[in-house]
């Protein structure tokens, strides 16, 4: 229990405060749709960005994504997708500071 404010630790995964991560390691070749499909399996998604974005002109090598869910509660449920592989590469999802 926090009777502080600020932030808490829970299970060992780092802030909880916060509602957005971080994936990175990324395939070039995935789309923001296809991130949309994976993560809506674990909350609800109030905002997804792709960087670079899927109409790119050029070519990049990897892309990283950032979720942010109405409940905070997702974020350490998604961080148990951490090394599972998509497409071809395994995902790094990290919980992700609200303001970054």
């Amino acid at each position: 229990m926090n009777s502080g404010g600020g932030f808490t630790l829970g299970l060992g995964f780092g802030l909880t405060n916060t509602a957005v991560i971080q994936v990175t390691n990324l395939s070039s070749a995935v789309t923001s749709e296809q991130m949309r499909t994976l993560f809506t399996f674990l909350g609800e998604i109030e905002e997804l960005r792709l960087y670079p974005p899927d109409n790119a002109p050029l070519a990049f090598s990897s892309k990283v994504c950032y979720v942010k869910f109405r409940d905070p509660s997702s974020v350490g449920v998604a961080q148990h997708l951490t090394n599972t592989v998509f497409i071809d590469r395994a995902l790094i999802v990290v919980p992700c500071a609200e303001d970054d």
